[in-house]
């Protein structure tokens, strides 16, 4: 019986992880899953994970209000060092380039204890583009003893840093699997959600989520003044905001947005509401990294507000764009959207991130590195 611990402490993270979560404990002869949440996003973590039917082992309540950087590091390294001393871990699970992922591979080397790390290989090699995100996942590749690529451009990453070939493995990312997850039923309920909201969901919808770091100050400006003029020109559109705590978003985002009869802005979603959002969007703006690989499987064009990302493959495929906070082209390229019948902007590739079986694939693997 081997003891496998799960790290995580935001949302993508847990809902990228919850499958393989699932998918492990069906093999509870083999493995005993530990649940760790450094609760990094603590309500939206939990909140998440109580969707998945799950719940944390341990909960390290590691943020403060308006901590720095370092601050937050040094936390969560030192409570995870004690889940280290008081638990026998046999294998450490993170998944992609947050703090606490940093954080978990970091204390698993220190304790001599296998790293596997999910959705590995993203790149955008500009140190602050996503900051701090793309060092992060820089590091952890130094440690990692498995890395569980979503496609072949991560892995094809990875070997250019020297990573041994027999550690990599194109799995396709697991937010895929995760949307499979979804029952027809959770999905639908969510209809009532925005019905008691008086929110009207139709061929007209627009889905925008603005949170990233890099996009504070005078970028998240720009993009502020992209959807003013938006939802005054498209005055038959609905504008759908779900508002990221952080004050150096919110408060600038409710101070001038907050007028408008189109514009609708909510506290952070529920999954299954937001994928109901993606779901039914005539067009998606964001700078998140997850919407951009689950967009695709709506048939949904998503304008990536961000100057470099990670995830080129949507690129390349067509399935997304880059505007970064760039008011001429977020506005000139939604227009192009905004203009037509949602049934002529449907988009017709398929979503170049993964079939949904990623879990499985990732499982096997693990079975067959302790075997």
């Amino acid at each position: 019986m081997k003891n496998i611990v799960f790290i995580f402490g935001t949302r993508p993270e847990i809902i990228k992880l919850a499958p393989i979560i699932l998918e492990m404990k069906k093999f509870s002869d083999k493995f005993n899953v530990i649940i760790c949440n450094t609760e990094q996003q603590k309500e939206l973590s939990n909140q998440t994970l109580a969707y998945f039917g799950l719940k944390a082992d341990i909960n390290l309540d590691c943020m403060r209000e308006n901590q720095s950087l370092s601050s937050v590091q040094a936390r969560i390294l030192t409570s995870l060092d004690r889940v280290f001393c008081e638990n026998k871990i046999d294998a450490t699970i993170v998944q992609g380039d947050t703090m606490t992922v940093l954080c978990g591979a970091l204390t698993s080397f220190y304790h001599k204890v296998p790293i596997f790390h999910v959705e590995a290989g993203l790149r955008s090699y500009d140190i602050y583009e996503p900051f701090p995100e793309e060092v992060m996942r820089q590091m952890t590749s130094r440690v990692a003893d498995l890395h569980f690529a979503p496609t072949n451009v991560n892995r094809e990453a990875l070997l250019k840093e020297n990573i041994d070939d027999n550690k990599i493995h194109v799995v396709g990312n697991t937010v895929i699997d995760a949307l499979f997850c979804l029952s027809k039923d959770v999905i639908e309920s969510s209809e009532n959600f925005y019905k008691e909201k008086k929110i009207p969901i139709d061929d007209k919808l627009v889905l925008i989520t603005a949170h990233r770091r890099e996009n504070h100050g005078q970028r998240i400006d720009r993009i502020i003044d992209a959807i003013s003029y938006l939802a005054e020109k498209y005055s038959d559109h609905t504008f759908v905001i779900p508002v990221h705590p952080n004050p150096n978003v919110k408060d600038k985002i409710y101070a001038r947005l907050g007028g408008f009869k189109n514009i609708y802005l909510l506290p952070p979603l529920d999954y299954p509401n937001l994928v109901y959002l993606m779901k039914h969007a005539k067009l998606i703006l964001t700078d998140s990294g997850g919407i951009q690989e689950e967009a695709p499987s709506f048939a949904c064009p998503t304008f990536v507000m961000r100057y470099e990302t990670e995830r080129k493959e949507g690129i390349e495929a067509g399935v997304s764009k880059l505007v970064g906070a760039d008011y001429e082209k977020i506005t000139a390229e939604s227009e192009k959207i905004l203009s037509l019948p949602k049934a002529e902007t449907r988009l017709t590739a398929k979503n170049p991130y993964g079939d949904g079986t990623a879990s499985v694939k990732i499982i096997e693997t693990i079975k067959r590195y302790f075997d």
